[in-house]
């Protein structure tokens, strides 16, 4: 088998599609595009299934190994650079990620509403989840961020504690998505689908933890007790 040039090793097209949908959150979201069908046809390998709509295997790989997603934090040397790594990083992820769960929610949900393991309610979670998350979002790079980039000032404390309330209701709505859906883990016999979104909120909650452990534990405190002091 001959290996696609520059191709990332991240996602061998020799698996099936199927498992890659299952495995890497944010794949379904390209297969839809693609109308590669992981759910009925998801035993065809990736480089069949791109092969039988006339795809190009080495774009479909180099598009699927973006997904890859780093956990380690870079060495911000300054808060501006940290605040544009949580952006890129955390922010621009929830807002891809969240649309396409909620679609996947909808479709399990309606498919085996007669499952008695299907996770009734999941979807609006989920739509509740995204409209939190896309105001608080807002509020930090419109508001917080640009203050605390530019070195912050005696007024952070009010925004910042705001945000660390709204840090606690995420969680709050991570635990009942945990809730809904048994931790997360797919009964016996799940369709690709169900697995997948199974798969994808795992990453959404690690995700969002690590998310919410960087602004709370490493950017805040680099200003909460010196906008404290200068308040005093």
């Amino acid at each position: 088998m001959n290996a696609i040039p520059n191709a990332p090793a991240s996602v061998d097209p020799a698996q099936s599609i199927g498992q890659i949908a299952v495995e890497l959150p944010g794949a379904t979201a390209v297969f839809r595009r693609l109308k590669l069908d992981f759910c009925c046809g998801g035993h065809l390998s990736l480089r069949q299934a791109a092969a039988d709509r006339g795809l190009e295997l080495e774009a479909v790989v180099c598009e699927l190994s973006a997904l890859q997603r780093p956990d380690s934090v870079p060495d911000a040397g300054t808060p501006a650079e940290l605040v544009e790594h949580i952006i890129t990083r955390y922010h621009e992820v929830h807002r891809q990620q969240l649309p396409e769960l909620i679609r996947m929610a909808r479709r399990v949900e309606a498919v085996h509403r007669l499952n008695p393991d299907v996770p009734a309610g999941l979807a609006d979670a989920l739509e509740a989840m995204h409209e939190g998350l896309l105001g608080h979002m807002h509020k930090e790079e419109a508001i917080l961020f640009p203050m605390l980039a530019r070195g912050g000032n005696s007024f952070v404390v009010q925004p910042i504690g705001v945000m660390r309330a709204e840090h606690n209701e995420h969680a709050e709505s991570l635990e009942l998505i945990a809730r809904l859906s048994t931790d997360m883990i797919p009964p016996p016999g799940a369709c690709n689908t169900w697995r997948a979104l199974y798969s994808g909120l795992a990453q959404l909650s690690d995700d969002l933890m690590n998310h919410i452990h960087l602004e709370n534990n490493v950017l805040f405190p680099q200003f909460e007790p010196a906008a404290a002091a200068q308040q005093a």
